[in-house]
């Protein structure tokens, strides 16, 4: 088998074997980047059948460890997102969907760019141990339920070598290679099924309904090819899901949603994809009945417990939950007012670039953040917005990052004279 045959076999828009998908992967640290960046440009334009999406697939997930959880008792049921800003769901569905008997072993990654990590926000809290080795994480979920923690072992390092090479050679914009690279790492995850949120909009990788709609569909698809439940639920991400940008400030608004203080957005988002997760694990017969019990969980406080619980079980402080003064302070703040009239749009992407000005993202792995700094944003698409109140309210250290910060944010939000409507998060299911 010639590598370059493949190559050209793809250029020519011809179907790959899985022999051949098979070869190519295994030939990662053997042939040259430029070969490799060659057949992802080939995948880019020409595409990939769903039986080749889910050998790549399967040939990434096999290149490295795989997770062993049948030691835990239960269906594990994991949830992932393809990223977007304000976007807290996991740390309010986490430990609620645990409190209602799921067992969940949630493995997440850092911010870069626009986007926030978990990671990050739960290294907010004082104490917080996201190093877990496999063992560890099995045993604290036959005890209590939950992990979050960072990636384990060497999961489908093929992945990683592909992905850096597609971010260099314009090929990121796949759907075959975003779908393979999502789901390899899921499926080496371990877990049994699994529940994918799949952002659609101004500050999502999807930006159009199609786009979001045909990933959706190949990583469902794919689930089905490899023998796992797989529910995937498109999500607007036009703009911030919740009110809260930045890690401590996140932290909070999960709080103050398992307190029932909160709804809105960021609420219903989580409880929709922890009732799928409930479904999936067969914790509840329908959706419906899901989410009465995860909104019982969530009154009579067994959601909120979970959480201090999970905190307390990986070195943290709970006690930021009931006092926020404990988190690190920011120095500084600026209230952001705008013009009158109604709030017509956000570019998303860019006020999560303007949380990152801050301090409160990076641009690179290694770089150390601010975990008080952020944004509140106090007004949504569809609200009339007066002046009576600041629009936005800015928190940093640096009285400078917060003049970079003002003026992209600024020039994110639009603002008119005429009423528009307000914005449904949750645009559909697909099963």
């Amino acid at each position: 088998m010639n590598f370059i045959d493949i190559i050209n076999k793809k250029r020519l828009n011809k179907e790959l074997t899985t022999e051949e998908i098979y070869y190519f992967i295994d030939r990662i640290g053997k042939a040259p980047d430029y070969q490799f960046s060659a057949l992802m440009m080939a995948i880019c334009l020409n595409g990939m059948t769903h039986r080749e999406i889910a050998d790549l697939t399967g040939a990434m997930l096999y290149s490295g460890d795989i997770i062993d959880l049948t030691a835990i008792e239960g269906v594990k049921v994991d949830k992932h997102s393809t990223g977007g800003v304000a976007d807290t769901t996991t740390l309010v569905l986490a430990p609620l969907a645990a409190s209602c008997g799921l067992p969940v072993v949630k493995m997440s990654g850092r911010g870069l760019g626009h986007t926030g990590g978990t990671l990050d926000k739960l290294e907010s809290i004082p104490g917080f141990n996201i190093s877990l080795t496999q063992e560890e994480a099995v045993k604290q979920v036959n005890d209590m339920g939950v992990v979050i923690m960072g990636q384990t072992g060497k999961l489908c390092p093929a992945d990683g070598y592909l992905y850096k090479l597609r971010d260099v050679t314009g090929t990121v914009q796949s759907i075959p290679l975003i779908a393979s690279s999502i789901m390899s790492k899921k499926l080496a995850a371990g877990t049994d099924a699994i529940v994918l949120d799949v952002k659609c909009g101004s500050g999502a990788f999807m930006k159009s309904l199609d786009d979001a709609r045909a990933l959706a569909a190949e990583m469902v698809e794919i689930g089905k090819k490899l023998k796992r439940s797989v529910t995937a639920i498109i999500t607007d991400m036009n703009q911030p899901l919740g009110n809260n940008i930045g890690n401590t400030l996140e932290v909070i608004e999960a709080a103050e949603i398992l307190k029932g203080n909160l709804k809105g957005d960021l609420y219903e988002v989580s409880l929709t994809l922890g009732s799928e997760m409930l479904v999936l694990g067969g914790i509840a017969e329908s959706t419906e009945k899901a989410r009465e019990m995860l909104d019982e969980n969530i009154k009579n406080g067994k959601g909120l417990a979970k959480f201090k619980e999970l905190i307390v079980r990986q070195g943290g402080s709970p006690y930021v939950l009931d006092d926020y003064s404990r988190f690190k302070q920011p120095k500084l703040s600026k209230e952001i007012y705008l013009d009158e009239g109604y709030v017509h749009a956000f570019d998303t992407e860019a006020v999560g670039r303007a949380s990152a000005a801050l301090g409160a993202g990076r641009t690179s792995y290694d770089m150390p953040i601010d975990y008080s700094a952020g944004i509140v944003v106090n007004y949504r698409i569809g609200d009339k917005y007066d002046k009576t109140a600041p629009f936005a309210v800015m928190y940093s250290d640096d009285k400078d990052k917060i003049k970079d910060a003002e003026e992209i944010f600024t020039e994110a939000v639009t603002i008119g004279a005429e009423k528009c409507d307000k914005i449904n998060p949750v645009i559909e299911v697909i099963r």
